[in-house]
């Protein structure tokens, strides 16, 4: 099996080089890539690679840029110190999403998932299939036109249309309606993103958004911009700065 490790810190590359290279004699890593250009380059030349273990966040970008440029049938394993790429992580190849600091036990449990699931890529991959046999759970039907929330005793049926913005809120998933109701429901916001499709847009980890629900953006420094609704929301609704341009383009569309 030959794997491609995408990391710009040497250190962190050559230690989690060590660990797959002591989980089985059979895996050769065949490069070590250290930016997106570096990545994107070499991915380019079509090299027989099986496997990819690949950091998020490189210094020339995020490496969902190679795989958004570069067309590729080998899955990625992302190895992250950070939570909030989770979705666009599957969506980018990925089969795995490790936490760093990681361990051997990981690895060793991540190339597992590989082998179990190798079948899925060769023709290609198919996304539902393979974020069910990560999570175990079917994605929600993205045909669905309303959802069900919570309120009192009660549990009641809630069009997506009337739904302004869903939102986290001591760790609950609140959806505020254009006639400013308010409920809890159980899905998560990555359920919520798939289930509403491209009528809604995530601006951030706490906050999935309505664009009937839009009124203007502000841009503000660091090229991130305030998003002002036409009804009223109890916070200042920040988009982040690596969702920007997917923003703008998903507002112009």
């Amino acid at each position: 099996m030959n794997i491609a490790i995408i990391e710009d810190e040497q250190l962190t590359a050559e230690d989690l080089a060590g660990l797959i290279g002591s989980i089985d004699n059979d895996i050769r890593v065949v490069a070590l890539l250290d930016s997106v250009k570096n990545a994107t380059a070499f991915l380019q030349q079509a090299p027989a690679v099986d496997l990819i273990f690949s950091d998020i966040q490189l210094g020339d970008g995020l490496s969902f840029e190679i795989f958004r440029t570069v067309p590729i049938h080998a899955p990625v394993i992302f190895c992250t110190a950070y939570d909030e790429y989770a979705l666009d992580a599957i969506k980018s190849n990925g089969i795995e999403y490790i936490l760093k600091p990681y361990t051997g036990q990981g690895i060793d449990e991540a190339i597992g998932r590989y082998r179990r699931l190798k079948d899925h890529f060769s023709a290609g991959p198919d996304y539902e299939k393979i974020i069910q046999a990560i999570t175990g759970h079917k994605t929600p039907d993205k045909k669905a036109s309303s959802i069900l929330v919570y309120h009192r005793d009660k549990i009641l049926p809630v069009g997506l249309n009337e739904a302004a913005v869903f939102y986290i809120d001591n760790e609950l998933t609140h959806v505020q309606c254009f006639d400013n109701r308010d409920f809890v429901l159980n899905q998560s916001l990555d359920e919520l993103e798939e289930l509403c499709g491209s009528t809604f847009f995530r601006i951030n980890r706490q906050h999935l958004v309505n664009r009937r629900a839009i009124q203007d953006a502000n841009h503000i420094r660091h090229r991130k911009y305030i998003v002002n609704l036409s009804v009223r929301f109890k916070e200042t609704l920040v988009v982040s700065k690596n969702r920007t341009a997917n923003f703008l383009a998903w507002l112009i569309k």
